[in-house]
């Protein structure tokens, strides 16, 4: 075993950091809510829903991690 010390704040090897970089590209970017209650829609209707975002995320976490203490 390698103890590995990671930085105090290291966003690229937290994996819900991605996830919530997948939902802001689903949910947020390029969308217009008049109002609160219609982003909180569809916020609980990404997450109510996210198996079928499973290959799009599988993908994404995947990446990168498998050579980086190699």
């Amino acid at each position: 075993m390698k103890l590995v010390y990671l930085p105090p704040y290291s966003p690229a090897l937290n994996l819900i950091e991605w996830v919530w970089e997948y939902f802001k590209k689903q949910v947020l970017y390029n969308k217009y809510y008049k109002n609160v209650c219609e982003f909180r829609k569809a916020a609980i209707a990404f997450f109510s829903n996210i198996d079928q975002h499973s290959r799009a995320l599988k993908s994404q976490l995947d990446g990168g991690f498998e050579n980086i203490y190699t």
